[in-house]
């Protein structure tokens, strides 16, 4: 199955990539269905699974409870199989987001990533916003933080994760990836995906499903006819979904 560049100059990834959140976080989501967290033993099996399909890149958070731990006991010792995207300036615990972009917490927060990760480096760290896209680029030191972790070679490339337009297209002018919802029912950032494709900006599109609303096929081909797309995410607890995700990307136009 053909690759697509995060960006210019960046990495190939799977047109599907793996979303963690459903292997460590079971509250506060948006599924139209309750589910268990998995067992540790169905978590390595579904994780070095994943990696055995052909996709490379896991897309994984702080706010996503256990998920980053899970992670990196998982298939830590395969770190070199696969591209490692996480996020920072939101924490899940007991129940409740916490949100905090001061320069001193997200660069605690990478750290803390890294090591439940058991790697040196991501290859991708994204501001996980709140929704005030705008006021977190312009009146924090976000933007500056991620940029100097992104020169000390502990995040190879940096971006945001948002929910506006307007903020996503602010973060055109220093992001090397942008993170945005995108599907049937929404297409409030299509402007914004084919401005990133033309400045070289990478696309990962959250929710191609609306959280499970969707159907998978026509979700992921819609996604990925978009040529300034660089991978749709999704999350799964089951290898034969994710199976079925992948032929339909390799059918995608």
């Amino acid at each position: 199955m053909d690759q697509r560049p995060l960006g210019r100059g960046g990495p190939l990834a799977c047109p599907v990539s793996y979303g963690a959140v459903k292997i460590g976080r079971n509250q506060g989501v948006k599924y139209p269905a309750p589910f268990a967290l998995p067992s540790d033993l169905e978590v390595e099996r579904l994780l070095n699974g994943v990696l055995d399909l052909g996709i490379n890149l896991i897309d994984t958070a702080p706010a996503y409870g256990s998920s980053e731990g899970r992670v990196g006991r998982a298939i830590g010792h395969r770190r070199h199989e696969y591209l490692l995207s996480t996020k920072a300036g939101e924490e899940f615990e007991a129940g409740v987001s916490r949100y905090d972009f001061r320069g001193t917490a997200l660069r605690a927060s990478l750290h803390t990533s890294l090591q439940r990760l058991r790697t040196d480096h991501v290859d991708l760290l994204l501001l996980h916003s709140d929704g005030n896209d705008l006021v977190v680029q312009r009146d924090t030191d976000a933007v500056d933080t991620l940029i100097a972790l992104r020169g000390e070679g502990l995040a190879r490339r940096i971006g945001l994760s948002g929910k506006t337009v307007e903020g996503a297209r602010a973060a055109l002018a220093w992001a090397d990836v942008l993170m945005v919802e995108y599907h049937l029912d929404d297409c409030r950032h299509e402007a914004v995906i084919a401005e990133a494709a033309a400045g070289g900006v990478g696309v990962l599109v959250k929710k191609a499903l609306a959280s499970g609303r969707h159907d998978p096929a026509a979700a992921i081909r819609f996604a990925l006819a978009n040529p300034g797309v660089s991978s749709v995410v999704v999350g799964s607890l089951s290898l034969e979904h994710l199976r079925a995700n992948l032929a339909e990307a390799g059918q995608r136009g």
